[in-house]
């Protein structure tokens, strides 16, 4: 099998331990890294090390005379933009990390400069190819839970940030940083539908030392799809679920780690004749109105996360598209949809600035 020749754009978080975690792992049979991209010398030593025969280069522009099949870009989130386009102008297939600009225009303006250059614009987006989304997704398909009618959804924790995913001027805050995974995740359940609305929104601010939220309410609607409630707060003690589905055959609740799931078949139940008068017992005392359901109930533990198979499943596609084989899971189109929700949020509640 022929490796395809990889520069990696940065060495935090991302780049080095997500990003670079996978190029390591066994799970990788499809690409060499040739070259790490780091301003810190530091960082650039430590690459040298963990990436054996990689050569390292302080900026991204001296990529451009390089011979290389993909640039992943895992820089800082205000910096998605201007280096991406600025790769795909010299000729480079890029995956970029999550965001993947600060709004529609530069979304759009990054697949129109790839199409005109006749390169792959890709976007790491892994949660949509985890397997706890992939299994919910398949579940609602099959029409496990009937006709879906609400999913809440909720990347909550409770801590505190102070570090520059907390500054504005960064492109921090909870909905450019852990929004994508969320919202991108809504937008699966309701096929990017173009019709996609925001019915409501509130940004705030609880624990974090900088100027952007850490409070997120975002609930969207479709029309003839289920209303999802999104939440991504930072004060949230007792979240317990990451995904929670209700339909009218059932319902599931499932973390990025483990499942559980209950539904029923109405046709084991005679349908109920309206009653008008109140219900009541054979000693005529009334009653509430009730019955005893029988669920089937599964429940089960996902033998991945977004981490291992979600960014496995995204290097493969992004793999065999730049052979020509296929297209890319994640589409930047569906992804600039995302963008423009996060972008409408952030207009209907707007922050000041304060660094």
């Amino acid at each position: 099998m022929k490796k395809l020749d990889v520069a990696i754009i940065g060495q935090g978080r991302s780049g080095k331990d997500i990003h670079g975690t996978y190029f390591r792992s066994e799970r990788n049979v499809f690409y060499n890294v040739k070259y790490v991209v780091e301003f810190e010398e530091h960082r650039r030593e430590i690459a040298e090390s963990i990436f054996p025969g990689c050569v390292t280069l302080e900026n991204y522009t001296e990529l451009f005379d390089k011979d290389v099949d993909l640039v992943v870009n895992a820089s800082y989130s205000d910096m998605h933009y201007p280096i991406t386009k600025d790769l795909l102008k010299h000729g480079k297939n890029v995956l970029v990390e999550k965001p993947l600009g600060r709004n529609r225009f530069e979304c759009e303006d990054l697949i129109r400069t790839a199409k005109e250059n006749g390169v792959i614009l890709a976007v790491f987006q892994n949660s949509t190819t985890a397997p706890y989304c992939v299994h919910a997704k398949k579940l609602m398909k099959d029409g496990v839970f009937g006709e879906v009618k609400q999913i809440s959804i909720s990347f909550n924790g409770f801590s505190r940030r102070w570090d520059w995913q907390t500054l504005q001027k960064k492109m921090g805050g909870s909905v450019y940083n852990t929004g994508p995974h969320p919202i991108g995740l809504a937008l699966e359940f309701l096929d990017y539908d173009d019709n996609v609305k925001v019915e409501y929104s509130r940004l705030d601010k609880c624990l974090t030392s900088g100027d952007a939220e850490d409070y997120a309410k975002i609930i969207l609607s479709a029309p003839n799809k289920p209303l999802v409630d999104i939440e991504i707060n930072s004060v949230d003690p007792y979240s317990d679920y990451n995904i929670k589905i209700q339909g009218t055959k059932g319902g599931m609740k499932s973390t990025t780690r483990a499942y559980k799931y209950k539904y029923l078949d109405w046709k084991d139940y005679p349908p109920r004749p309206l009653m008008e008068e109140s219900l009541r017992d054979k000693d005529d005392n009334p009653i509430y109105c009730n019955e005893e359901l029988n669920f089937k109930e599964e429940e089960g533990k996902y033998p991945g996360t977004a981490f291992d198979i979600g960014t496995a499943t995204i290097y493969e596609n992004v793999y065999n598209v730049i052979l020509g084989k296929g297209e890319l899971i994640v589409s930047p189109k569906d992804i600039s949809k995302l963008i423009g929700i996060i972008e409408k949020v952030h207009a209907d509640n707007y922050m000041e600035r304060e660094f």
